[in-house]
């Protein structure tokens, strides 16, 4: 499965990069990456025609295991698709910012 750093997702948030947070609406709550939208992996495959199958899409979790299996299900769903590896937790312990 195709994997990103947050360094990388980083540097693909300024050009715009889709991200999605997987997580529950509780926790994208408390803090989640800049311009992430919600959609928590339950609800996924039933919410797939929001996203854009012709740009890369980023998925992001609490530390990198649920965004790691919706990684797997978007590839199998024919979306160019990465996971970020350390989630939101290495995103908010290297010190950039996160909307709330």
């Amino acid at each position: 499965m195709p994997e990103i750093t947050i360094d990388q997702l980083a540097t693909a948030l300024t050009t715009g990069a889709a991200v999605v947070d997987v997580r529950e609406p509780r926790e994208y709550a408390d803090g989640h990456v800049p311009g992430a939208v919600n959609i928590p992996m339950g609800r996924l495959t039933g919410r797939l025609g929001e996203l854009d199958r012709s740009a890369p899409v980023y998925v992001v979790c609490a530390t990198g295991n649920r965004s790691s299996a919706m990684t797997d299900l978007l590839i199998g769903a024919g979306f160019d698709a990465y996971n970020v590896t350390g989630g939101t937790v290495a995103w908010t312990r290297s010190g950039r910012p996160t909307q709330k």
